[in-house]
């Protein structure tokens, strides 16, 4: 079972590093000054708030993030019981 866990958290790992890049490839062709530092206050940048398409994307990242968090949690929970 540990060793599924592993796997899908590599998986997991992947997709978001993937996703990070493709978040970070949108916000610099809406405004070329954005830094990746930047993107952790996307809101403060007209360009990012108003994009229907890089608020998608980021959502996306949020979930595969959030979908991490909770099987990292899960195992924690397991080995602790």
């Amino acid at each position: 079972m540990e060793e599924i866990f592993q796997e899908i958290d590599q998986c997991l790992e992947e997709m978001i590093r993937l996703q990070r890049e493709k978040v970070s490839m949108i916000a610099m062709r809406l405004n070329p000054c954005i830094t990746r530092d930047d993107l952790f206050n996307p809101h403060d940048f007209v360009e990012l708030e108003q994009s229907g398409l890089f608020n998608f994307e980021d959502g996306i990242l949020a979930g595969l993030m959030s979908a991490q968090m909770a099987l990292r949690a899960n195992v924690f929970n397991r080995r602790r019981h």
